[in-house]
């Protein structure tokens, strides 16, 4: 075989090229040193071309692809049942508030999922945990699509909820893998728009197929992940890379690469039901334990539960009452009502959130001697809380004054572009702030905000019934921009030195042990 064709790595400023890689039977792996305008990249990269930084464009691209469809489905499901409450309350005879908890059963799948699965891609590979957690998802899909009763409906939605749970944090790993720190904000960027999207578009799609009937609803998403499943078997790698091993090749090799015995990403089985070698594989129950002990990282903490439960949980608060609030539309229009939600979602992400979020760093770094400081994606957060905090006050005075529509969509979109500028910039943020640990702190990420999401339709209900919309929606506003902005100027303050004192945690994630 000749020499493998060398690979290009994007940066805003330049384009770097690898060396040529000599490429046999085996694996070769040599080190090359390159910078971005004298900032070292992260990962440390190699030449060898199973490395996935090495991956080409058009691989990277369809694979964040996959991520970024698991991820939408992950919330679309959530969601695509609320339009058709109605149908469901008559079909299982439910209450209101019973009808609800058919949204936070799915969430609370989705919030204990990853501390299952979480390992299990440490040990077995990101492709075959994708795969298995998809067939899982669409199995359960049809089970909700046949349920006889409620009980049935409700074990259905929450194996939907547990099966796709994969998507958040052995998602966001996969991202990790194949991209360097300087394109993270924008990457994870497009993936959490399509947590976002798809907890939006979902009741806008469920409201035209509640037309045909609630269970037509069900079977849309089953296509939809028998779609997600055939493109992970055929187009999905594996991109869980032995890094600290293959780097350890050269130590003392003065000579060139050295040939390396293990098989890795593309070189393993179509359906690999071993475990990755050259990998320091965790056991079983070890992420369960490292979100315990993440507990004791003031970083993690703060930023991560100040966000799922005072700005976050409130975008569920809206999706459950939309339908209440607007109860002369039928389905398909109060679905089109989301679209003021889409707009913002999608507007915030092309106009500034994760590219702009990495221009700030690069900006920061450059006159930091070329140290890259975590905080500095916190910037975002001031404005974004408060774009969202007046429309959440908007739209509940609109809803009790009768407003003309189109006020809602105005306060709808200002809500959702908040949230995804918010949310973007803490998955970056805690990411910078632990690279080592992605899958820890993803996994701690993923379970306090669904957690938010489970909790939300228990007390949104009474609460709005006792003081109406304007007062609701209000105090949730309220309480955000009380909690939001003290919590990050005392990250943005004390944030590096709490890392400092606290240190790192002392596991590290398995690409990197």
């Amino acid at each position: 075989m000749g020499n493998a064709e060398p690979k290009e790595i994007e940066s805003p400023q330049h384009v770097h090229v690898l060396p040529k890689v000599p490429s046999t039977d085996f694996v070769f792996v040599a080190e090359y040193h390159v910078s971005i305008d004298g900032i070292e990249l992260i990962p440390r990269p190699t030449g060898d071309p199973l490395d996935p930084v090495n991956f080409s464009r058009w691989e990277k691209k369809v694979t964040l692809g996959i991520v970024m469809f698991m991820y939408f489905l992950f919330t679309y499901l959530t969601t695509t049942t609320v339009p058709s409450f109605p149908l469901l309350q008559e079909q299982y005879s439910l209450s209101y508030a019973q009808v609800n908890w058919t949204v936070a059963i799915p969430a609370l799948g989705l919030a204990i999922g990853p501390l299952f699965w979480s390992s299990v891609a440490d040990i077995y590979g990101r492709r075959i945990v994708l795969i298995v957690g998809t067939l899982i998802a669409f199995l359960a899909t049809i089970g909700s699509a046949v349920a006889t009763n409620y009980s049935k409906y409700m074990a259905s939605r929450f194996f939907q909820g547990w099966g796709v749970s994969p998507a958040a944090t052995v998602g966001l790993a996969v991202i990790n893998d194949l991209f360097f720190e300087h394109e993270r904000g924008q990457k994870v960027g497009l993936w959490v728009l399509a947590i976002d999207t798809g907890l939006l578009i979902g009741p806008l799609v469920g409201g035209f197929m509640s037309l045909v009937s609630q269970q037509w609803v069900a079977w849309l998403t089953a296509i939809l992940f028998g779609m997600l499943l055939l493109l992970e078997v055929f187009f999905l790698p594996e991109t869980l890379y032995p890094r600290k091993y293959m780097l350890s090749q050269l130590a003392g090799n003065e000579n060139g690469p050295e040939k390396s015995a293990i098989k890795c990403t593309k070189q393993l089985p179509f359906l690999n039901l071993q475990k990755v070698p050259g990998i320091n594989h965790p056991k079983p129950l070890d992420a369960a334990l490292c979100f315990w002990k993440l507990w004791s990282f003031p970083n993690a903490i703060v930023i991560v539960f100040s966000y799922c439960f005072a700005w976050y949980w409130w975008i569920l608060s809206v999706i459950t009452y939309l339908p209440a609030a607007y109860p002369n539309y039928k389905p398909q229009t109060q679905g089109l009502l989301f679209l003021g939600l889409i707009l913002g979602t999608m507007a915030s992400e092309i106009v500034c959130s994760g590219a702009l979020g990495d221009a700030i760093m690069l900006k920061f770094a450059k006159a930091n001697g070329g140290v890259r400081l975590a905080e500095c994606r916190l910037w975002l957060i001031y404005p974004a809380v408060i774009i969202s905090a007046v429309g959440l006050i908007l739209w509940g005075i609109s809803v009790d004054k009768g407003y003309h529509w189109i006020v809602g969509q105005v306060a709808f979109f200002l809500f959702a572009a908040g949230v995804q500028v918010g949310n973007t910039t803490v998955v970056a943020y805690i990411v910078d702030c632990y690279p080592q640990h992605v899958m820890s702190v993803v996994t701690f990420y993923s379970v306090l905000l669904n957690l938010s999401a489970f909790v939300n339709p228990f007390f949104i209900t009474p609460w709005v019934d006792k003081v109406g919309y304007t007062w609701t929606f209000s105090g949730q506003a309220l309480i955000s921009l009380a909690v939001i902005i003290p919590v990050t100027i005392f990250a943005h303050k004390f944030g590096a030195v709490w890392r400092a004192k606290r240190g790192d945690p002392s596991w590290t994630g398995a690409e990197h042990s």
